[in-house]
């Protein structure tokens, strides 16, 4: 019991980025840094009071400290900026931590088997044409057609990938992985605009589904990621199709158009444009020039124009479990991490 406690007391601790100083100081200093550090170390237990004052300090259920670690996640893949210290990837994994765990409880709790299989992975990708060609066998194998993905993140829930969102700072996009060595997770800063969620969800779709020859560098390997999500996004085909071959300019308007249509930004279309010599390098450093000297060209570049979405199945799955009595308001609270009256008010039985 000690340990399991003081790993969880840790984790929470991490989650919120506080030191020990710190959580004494949100504590109100009804607890000290040294009593702190006997739980974290598994050699003292906390009486009820301070179990009390830590769950509130941390802003977790006292059933947190006592939940079964059952949750290890292999092969991340980080999207992120350089300058996301470290103090700040520990939140963030640790959060992603706790909310995994919530969601296997409650898929274990309803009895839902969620095996993924990946047939995708028998290719070493070494070209583009490779990934282009995987991009066309996904397609057809979710039936998504040219047309543009709609919920895209249901879309990835449907196909036994669990996406989850957190609060993040702006140097974080997302990350990727495996928990428990099988079942392959999204993770992405709920913060993100539509268009640069939809493209790091599937960016990170590329590092879960796709195997790159041995010979391949990160660079190139992050390269084809990009390829992957901007492909999935508007083939190559369709955008060609849109916008022509051989431009000498690109109206803002053409490209307003398909980013409604196809949920991805002007950036990644100027840069397919690019990338597919529909228009000169000259031509693309032009554009790159304008929006860092241009403040209002910019902004209009920048601006997002597609529907945000979001993932809703965990919090259904709770719902659902709730409606049919499988499990109790107060655990559904739990669950969510709500408090018990908002958990009513959302309930709304038909």
């Amino acid at each position: 019991m000690n340990s399991l406690f003081s790993t969880r007391l840790k984790q929470a601790r991490i989650m919120q980025g506080l030191s020990m100083d710190s959580l004494c100081e949100k504590a109100k200093n009804a607890l000290t840094k040294q009593s702190i550090s006997k739980y974290e170390a598994g050699k003292m237990m906390p009486d009820s009071k301070s179990l009390i004052v830590l769950a509130n300090a941390l802003g977790v259920s006292i059933d947190y400290f006592f939940r079964p670690l059952a949750v290890s996640i292999e092969n991340v893949e980080f999207r992120k900026k350089k300058r996301l210290g470290l103090k700040k990837i520990e939140s963030i994994k640790a959060i992603v931590k706790d909310k995994l765990e919530r969601y296997f409880e409650i898929e274990s709790i309803i009895d839902i088997q969620s095996e993924f299989k990946s047939e995708y992975r028998s290719v070493a990708i070494q070209s583009e044409s490779d990934i282009f060609s995987i991009v066309n066998r996904i397609k057809n194998d979710w039936k998504l057609g040219e047309d543009g993905i709609n919920n895209l993140i249901e879309i990835l829930e449907e196909n036994k990938i669990k996406v989850i969102e957190i609060d993040a700072p702006s140097e974080f996009d997302g990350l990727s992985g495996y928990v428990n060595e099988k079942n392959p997770i999204i993770v992405l800063n709920k913060n993100l605009d539509s268009e640069r969620k939809r493209f790091t969800a599937l960016h990170e779709l590329g590092h879960l589904l796709l195997n790159f020859d041995s010979s391949i560098d990160e660079n190139r390997v992050e390269s084809f990621c990009h390829l992957f999500a901007s492909e999935m996004l508007i083939s190559k085909e369709i955008f060609i199709q849109k916008i022509g071959m051989n431009r000498k300019d690109i109206s803002l308007q053409e490209l307003q158009d398909i980013q409604m249509q196809f949920g991805i930004s002007i950036d990644a279309l100027m840069y397919k444009a690019w990338n597919l010599n529909i228009i000169t390098e000259s031509r693309y450093k032009t554009f790159r020039i304008k929006k860092s000297q241009a403040p209002q060209f910019k902004e209009a570049v920048e601006e997002s124009r597609y529907k945000q979405e979001q993932s809703n199945r965990f919090v259904r799955l709770v719902y659902r479990a709730l409606a049919s009595e499988i499990i109790s308001i107060s655990k559904a609270g739990v669950l969510l991490n709500t408090p018990i009256n908002a958990v009513r008010n959302q309930l709304n039985l038909v």
